[in-house]
């Protein structure tokens, strides 16, 4: 049967429309910038999402906007309950790197806290809604007891080790006081570390801290009272304020970090594959881990 010439200008019309449309949507995804040709000074986008499990991604776009001779300065956008201490920690020592280029300004959304909060202390400025939820400055260890499930289904555990205390905190028994000791020597360590963030990068005395110290969460507004927090408004209050200590007129625009994929099934997979690690993740990070965490379970 002949082919209508009509339809099928139009057939190949629509298939080149589409192929142009999804090449300059994915050249505006890759390159992430709000606005390709102007000329306005631009501001460097760096997000913290999620509960804190690894810092490369993130350490990788403030070291590359940090060195970004067209990057003005560095919005940190947190929003985060926090996550693994090490993680938070080299996130943070990024951050003081970055500041030694760029001036950075934390801005603070729906949950910044106990980690998130870690991290925004490394910037020069501090942003925060009225109404995010930060705070939770401590440090937690979580095990699981599997012992009186073991003996209600007739299973032992044995253990050879070179060591005392070589399987402490095995889900396997009950941990001993002597143990219990070991650990909460190790939380306390960790969550002085944390303090001695906050006392050195906010400039608050110790004694005033540790009155807050203990775990709660309060609200953007409350952390401004407490002096945790410069400012209270939202990531478009914070990228002025990130224009202004650079020294420039507040006209920017926003950039982020370029994100290369080579092919929708590769885009697919990645996102299946870090949605199973995240939901993995997210219910074994408290186990055996030792973290500056706030998120609360059912």
């Amino acid at each position: 049967m002949r082919k209508h010439p009509v339809i099928f200008g139009l057939v190949l019309l629509i298939a080149l429309s589409v192929v142009v449309y999804f090449s300059f949507y994915r050249f505006g995804s890759d390159s992430g910038k709000s606005n390709t040709f102007s000329l306005n000074e631009k501001i460097g986008v760096v997000s913290v999402t999620g509960v804190i499990h690894d810092s490369r991604l993130i350490n990788e776009q403030l070291k590359e906007f940090s060195e970004n001779d067209s990057i003005s300065a560095i919005v940190l956008r947190i929003d985060s309950p926090g996550g693994g201490v090490a993680a938070s920690q080299e996130i943070y020592g990024a951050v003081l790197e970055a500041r030694k280029k760029k001036k950075v300004v934390a801005s603070l959304g729906s949950v910044a806290a106990s980690g998130g909060l870690l991290i925004a202390c490394a910037a020069d400025k501090i942003v925060a809604n009225p109404g995010t939820i930060t705070g939770s400055i401590s440090a937690v260890m979580q095990f699981a007891s599997f012992e009186e499930l073991l003996k209600k289904i007739g299973m032992k555990s044995s253990v050879v080790k070179s060591g005392q205390y070589k399987d402490i905190g095995t889900p396997f028994r009950t941990m001993t006081p002597e143990e219990k000791i070991i650990i909460q020597e190790l939380v306390d360590d960790i969550f002085n570390q944390f303090v001695d963030v906050i006392v050195s990068d906010r400039k608050i005395a110790r004694e005033k801290i540790m009155q807050i110290a203990d775990g709660r969460i309060f609200s953007g507004r409350k952390a401004k009272e407490y002096g945790l927090v410069d400012s209270l408004g939202d990531i478009g209050y914070a990228a002025t304020l990130a224009s202004q200590l650079a020294g420039k007129d507040g006209k920017y625009d926003l950039v982020y970090p370029r994100r290369q994929r080579e092919s929708f099934w590769e885009l697919f997979f990645e996102s299946a594959t870090n949605q199973l690690s995240r939901s993995l993740a997210e219910k074994t990070e408290n186990l055996g881990l030792v973290s500056y965490l706030y998120y609360p379970r059912m």
